[in-house]
């Protein structure tokens, strides 16, 4: 289902819920973005291998394969738009595992589709200003960290709160904490301090 003929670039809606597909299509498509529905993950597949929209917006609880097991298979991680799943507010943890697999960001239910035109507005902006991060290339457990964690650990190294990374990222506050936590985990980090001790151990060893 294709809506709009804007030239402001393409968005993936993905919704077995056809009065969520339905408003966000009309939304998506006022704003001057044109849209895509797709109400399974399958087909969803097929057009995201073959062609590159600027955001992808994805129902956490699709039927066959869920919204996870679809990042997963999309490898995520790499694919070269903004992701946003869409979860439920208690399901806190799914989100996270979420970002874990390569989600930009999430949206919570019940979903205000103005709310979703602005997010993809502010993820979009972001991702077409993502220009390196500022990080040198040498510390320990550099190559362990994902390029949106490398970008957070950017911002937290130049003393960014976490409201002001995600504004900066176009990400939420709570995602930036997940990135954080990933973060230190990853690196070995106890606290903040210790995290950019590690940051700035290049070349002293």
């Amino acid at each position: 289902m294709l809506v709009g003929n804007s030239q402001s670039g393409e968005v993936f809606v993905v919704d077995d819920d056809p009065m969520v597909l339905n408003a966000l299509s009309i939304f998506l498509s006022r704003d001057g973005y044109r849209v895509a529905g797709f109400s399974d993950g399958a087909s969803f597949l097929e057009a995201a291998r073959t062609r590159t929209p600027i955001c992808i917006i994805l129902d956490v609880q699709m039927p066959g394969q869920t919204g996870i097991e679809l990042l997963k298979d999309l490898k995520a991680q790499d694919y070269p738009a903004p992701i946003f799943i869409v979860s439920g507010s208690g399901d806190i943890p799914t989100a996270v595992e979420a970002i874990k697999n390569g989600a930009f960001d999430f949206i919570e239910k019940p979903v205000k589709a103005s709310v979703v035109v602005t997010r993809v507005r502010e993820a979009v902006d972001a991702w077409s200003r993502r220009q390196g991060n500022g990080l040198p290339h040498a510390f320990p457990g550099h190559d362990q960290l994902t390029s949106r964690e490398r970008d957070v650990l950017g911002q937290i190294a130049a003393g960014s709160s976490n409201k002001q990374a995600g504004r900066e990222l176009g990400i939420s506050p709570r995602t930036i904490e997940v990135h954080r936590a990933r973060i230190m985990e990853k690196l070995g980090a106890r606290n903040a301090a210790d995290l950019m001790r590690i940051v700035l151990s290049e070349g002293r060893a």
